[in-house]
């Protein structure tokens, strides 16, 4: 390959099928000649409206080309880049029961530095013949930052699990493989997702989901979330609750005062907190099935109907549910003796103690 730039963005709308060209890099030789060539067509970026900028995403092909070439070129010393005494290469990593090179993957993160999330497209480098990560190359995709590099060379001294040790790690946890194992039967199939590394503050964050799929279906669920940082491993139903097994708390929350409880109770027994998780998850189900009745309810009616709809109350044994608006449930339970709202579809999570 002799050319390639990321001169043009083509948007076209779903509507009308209308497409407009939007110049990234007036710069281009080849872009200008074509403008030349064909008046009109290409428009200045400026012209793109706002909420399209925001989407504008840094090429995954692009990037893993510029990052395949820099795993030989970073390599500044004439003896070294000779011998090829310091080739980086992309680590390998088991996604779905095949073993192959990572491909770039968009992630969102805060830089060193800075308290701003941005949208990046990132690949991790690993030493030839090697396991050990040694490097990261990310573009941003932000405006007015858009296709600068960003280059963190690790150091060589410290030993930083790469994505193939951690895979190793999660292959050799007892825990995770006996229920793997369980899901793993006839009529079902796991499926392991592709690792992704996301640098935290002076860290990394490994993260892997587990999907399950029935015999028969093309419908993947997200069942488990794998996520690892040095040498531990734990493996919960969401991220946020892995981040708790791994840190204490999630990222934005504090710790719990020491001497209270999550809800302000005494601990609660596992059999008691299995028996709530139940009872919330029926629930759950009648709350969605008395919306969607609602949903269908009032598309019959149409634009011009009118329809008053009372709060709908559930009732569990133990618990009472009263869906209110804005999709949230209040809920009022006589096992904790107090009240909170919890988003409709969100996990809800109990303190964990012993029995």
């Amino acid at each position: 390959m002799n050319y390639i730039r990321n001169s043009v963005k083509v948007i076209v709308d779903m509507y009308n099928c209308t497409v407009s060209f939007y110049i990234m890099d007036p710069n281009d030789p080849l872009l200008a000649m074509y403008n030349h060539a064909f008046p009109g067509v290409f428009k200045n970026l400026s012209e793109l409206s706002a909420h399209l900028k925001a989407h504008l995403r840094y090429p995954q092909d692009m990037f893993g080309i510029q990052a395949a070439e820099y795993e030989t070129f970073h390599m500044v010393d004439p003896q070294v880049f000779y011998n090829r005494e310091d080739l980086w290469v992309a680590p390998q990593d088991k996604c779905d029961g095949a073993v192959a090179a990572m491909d770039p993957y968009y992630i969102l993160m805060k830089l060193p530095g800075s308290q701003q999330l941005e949208y990046l497209t990132m690949t991790p480098f690993t030493p030839q013949k090697r396991d050990n990560m040694i490097a990261c190359l990310a573009a941003r995709c932000d405006l007015p930052d858009y296709g600068r590099m960003l280059f963190y060379e690790l150091p060589k001294d410290k030993l930083i699990f790469g994505p193939n040790q951690i895979s190793a790690m999660i292959d050799q946890s007892t825990t995770n493989w006996q229920q793997l194992t369980l899901w793993d039967q006839k009529g079902s199939g796991v499926i392991r997702g592709k690792l992704i590394v996301i640098p935290i503050e002076n860290s990394f964050l490994d993260v892997v989901p587990l999907y399950l799929k029935a015999e028969g279906t093309n419908f993947p669920q997200l069942k488990r979330v794998i996520v690892a940082t040095g040498d531990k491993v734990v493996k919960e139903p969401t991220l946020d609750e892995a981040q708790v097994s791994l840190f204490g708390t999630t990222p934005g929350q504090s710790a719990p005062t020491p001497g209270k409880q999550a809800f302000g109770q005494a601990p609660l027994s596992k059999a008691t907190r299995d028996q709530v998780t139940a009872q919330l998850a029926d629930a759950q189900k009648l709350s969605t099935h008395l919306n969607s009745s609602w949903r269908i309810r009032h598309n019959r009616l149409g634009t011009q109907g009118q329809m008053q709809m009372k709060p709908n109350k559930l009732r569990v044994p133990g618990i009472a549910f009263r869906l209110g608006s804005a999709n949230c449930i209040t809920i009022r339970s006589s096992l904790f003796g107090n009240s909170r709202s919890q988003n409709q579809g969100a996990p809800i999570a109990f303190p964990d103690h012993s029995d």
